[in-house]
């Protein structure tokens, strides 16, 4: 019967793109307003299909410009905060060309990062400063590798950079980022629990097809998705400062929704993202 169940997801999911996808590129060639909405209609539509439930606490900032910097768990990630808003990522220049991701993440005006290429940071900033100024929404994954699910760890802080360029020099402009987390909490209406969280996640060295197949086989997730509080940036805002308190409140928040209990901030930078691991051979696959 779980088989049944994906192959018709798949089958439903690829005619649903067949629809959308030509749309999509026209609206994207013309630069149409429409471009911004149809990948959020193509991600509530698959987070459906597959049955995943997200529960929110908090709300996205209504204010522009806005960068999201979130935790990085799954693939899956991307559909669920893709259903919540129009908003467009920003992703490892690899991503551009993985088979059909490559062009979903090309379709939804994705910004492609080559990490291997430091001095390339601040043209890629800009790009995202300037995206951000148009009014885009844009989303960054700011561990800059996915994790096993059981924690968050330490932030980035080269792409943050592209806040305080959206800044720019006048002192009365700002930007505010937002820090989200995404926490795997239930598969089937069962607490999940850190040993059937990697049912989820995909990290290390993961094969994509079997995760892809396991997750339409056996969808009905529940995820807490919170939203922090909005901080504004402005060109004088330290990067590494806000790289630390954004990585701190996302951290927070995730324990919180993986331990369904009241969230708990920390002042200092005394928990590490090590302790949240099942295992020392899961914190070397994530890329620590």
């Amino acid at each position: 019967m779980a088989e049944i169940k994906a192959i018709l997801t798949i089958l439903l999911l690829t005619l649903v793109s067949l629809v959308l996808i030509p749309l999509q590129w026209i609206a994207v060639k013309l630069n149409l307003p429409i471009q911004k909405n149809l990948p959020h209609i193509w991600h509530k539509i698959a987070t459906s299909l597959v049955g995943i439930r997200i529960h929110q606490q908090g709300a996205p900032a209504p204010d522009r410009p806005l960068l999201i910097a979130a935790n990085h768990a799954s693939w899956v990630d991307i559909t669920v905060v893709g259903s919540l808003m129009p908003l467009s990522f920003i992703a490892k220049s690899e991503v551009s060309g993985w088979p059909v991701f490559g062009l979903f993440a090309k379709l939804q005006r994705t910004v492609f990062v080559n990490r291997t290429r430091r001095t390339e940071t601040a043209a890629v900033a800009d790009t995202i400063a300037v995206r951000m100024a148009e009014g885009d929404a844009m989303v960054l994954f700011a561990e800059g590798t996915s994790n096993d699910g059981n924690c968050v760890l330490p932030f980035r802080s080269a792409l943050l950079g592209a806040a305080t360029r959206a800044a720019g020099g006048d002192q009365e402009a700002g930007v505010w980022v937002q820090p989200l987390s995404i926490a795997y909490q239930g598969l089937f209406g069962m607490p999940m629990g850190r040993v059937h969280r990697p049912h989820v996640a995909w990290y290390g060295d993961m094969e994509l097809a079997g995760h892809l197949w396991g997750i339409f086989k056996h969808g009905a997730l529940d995820v807490a998705v919170y939203w922090g509080e909005p901080v504004r940036v402005e060109a004088a805002t330290d990067r590494k400062t806000l790289t630390r308190h954004l990585e701190r409140e996302v951290r927070a928040l995730t324990m919180a929704a993986l331990r369904q209990k009241p969230v708990e901030r920390f002042d200092s930078d005394e928990i590490e993202a090590s302790e949240f691991f099942s295992n020392a051979e899961k914190t070397a696959k994530a890329g620590v």
